[in-house]
């Protein structure tokens, strides 16, 4: 396997993914940057929820409205910290000709966001 750098010789960063293996099709590369992105997106996304619901003043409990907002900011920072490690991950994969990944995370999310939904049906209604 091939040391990759770049024309000034040093290795691109983060050196534990690009110091082994051979460069992939850009195309692959390319999207699993917009991959990366689009979870950074959703974990954006869940950030401004939570800052949202502690700014507003619901009906509901109001314990249950700060954990519901607090959780959302937790998932959000988890979901920044999956996209690196997902990104990374399968950016060396790729480099080293072995099969993608996969990440239990989405279901995890997905799980705990189901959980969430509800808590807030119970605080709008």
């Amino acid at each position: 396997m091939s040391e990759q750098h770049e024309p000034g010789g040093s290795t691109p960063w983060p050196a534990w993914v690009y110091r082994t293996g051979d460069r992939p099709d850009p195309r692959f590369s390319l999207a699993n940057e917009r991959t990366f992105l689009a979870w950074i997106r959703t974990s954006l996304a869940l950030l401004a929820g939570g800052v949202a619901l502690d700014t507003v003043d619901l009906d509901g409990p109001s314990t249950l409205q700060s954990v519901v907002a607090v959780s959302l900011v937790v998932l959000g920072l988890l979901g920044a910290g999956v996209a690196w490690v997902r990104w990374a991950a399968t950016e060396r994969a790729m480099r080293l000709h072995q099969p993608l990944p996969g990440t239990v995370a989405l279901v995890w999310l997905a799980l705990a966001l189901m959980i969430l939904a509800a808590a807030l049906l119970v605080l709008v209604l």
